[in-house]
Parts: structure tokens; sequence; C-alpha cells
């Protein structure tokens, strides 16, 4: 499964998230694969898109981020699966 990760920094916590990044790296858990990640300009919301066979494996994750952040965690689908299920499809290969 996909999942777009809206994390939003506490603000008096920024410098420290990146110190921990900098020094421990993403710290994934297993079975979780990160994918790509963007940070808004004011550097207090990151959006994130990472892969799992269950969203339990990125809340175990997020777990170990939580005192930097607020997560919001959405599965998400691609366009083609997407179209396929508003027009009653099947499901591209």
């Amino acid at each position: 499964m996909t999942f777009m990760i809206i994390e939003r920094f506490y603000p008096e916590r920024v410098r420290d998230l990146y110190l921990r990044l900098d020094q421990s790296g993403r710290i994934l858990t297993p079975g979780v694969s990160f994918i790509s990640s963007w940070i808004n300009e004011d550097v207090t919301t990151c959006y994130q898109v990472m892969e799992a066979e269950s969203i339990s494996q990125i809340r175990e994750w997020a777990g170990q981020w939580q005192e930097y952040a607020e997560f919001e965690i959405i599965p998400v689908i691609d366009s083609p699966t997407a179209k396929a299920r508003a027009l009653n499809r099947p499901y591209p290969s």
C-alpha cells in the first residue's frame, strides 16, 4: 500500500528533528519503504510518500517521531487505479 504522510512539525522541535534525521536517518521500521518527501518553504510541514503492507507499520514508524510532529496518514492510490474504480472497470495491472 502507498501512503501520503503529512507531518506538521512542532515549531520548537524543528531543529531537533533535523539533527536527529542527520544523526540517525529515517529510522524506518521493518516493512516500511521511503519513496520521497517535500517540505513547504516555511519548514513547518512535510509531505511524504511511503509504502508498507499495512497502516499499522506506518503508525509504528510515525510513533518514533511523534515528539517532533503531528502525523496525518492517508492511504492513497495512483490515478489509473482511481480511474478504474470511478468508471467501474478492471484495475490496471
